[in-house]
């Protein structure tokens, strides 16, 4: 009985910290909840991949040095579904962008509101998740 509690016992264990670290990868806690930052630069790079994509922008103070930010999305499926695919933002393309930033205070956000491209056209990551 006793061999068997022990079984149970690290079973549950290993099942219990799977959970728990699959939930915490998926947390938001990092990033401000009420506040949102809108910048202005230019794409470095597209990381289309899972789980999450990071859009790569290089966004130029008004000292003129030049901040590479970080922008988090959702992953591939998520972003085709809204019509975003790497081939919309090659390295180069100009772009306004918000999202919420990080709480301690790097150059990075989650992508949380339409990116505007120099010709006007909108991006919308939440569109993937919207029923059509």
């Amino acid at each position: 009985m006793t061999r068997m509690l022990a079984v149970v016992t690290a079973f549950a264990a290993i099942v219990i910290g799977t959970v728990t670290s699959g939930l915490a990868h998926h947390s938001a806690a990092m990033f401000e909840e009420k506040r949102t930052v809108t910048v202005e630069g230019v794409v470095t790079r597209f990381e289309y991949t899972n789980p999450h994509s990071w859009l790569w922008v290089n966004v130029t103070g008004a000292d003129g040095k030049v901040v590479t930010w970080g922008f988090e999305a959702e992953g591939p499926s998520t972003l085709q579904r809204a019509g975003i695919r790497p081939s919309e933002f090659p390295a180069g393309t100009k772009l306004t962008i918000t999202g919420r930033p990080m709480k301690d205070g790097r150059p990075a956000a989650i992508w949380v509101n339409a990116v505007r491209v120099k010709d006007g056209k909108k991006y919308d990551p939440r569109e993937g998740f919207r029923v059509k």
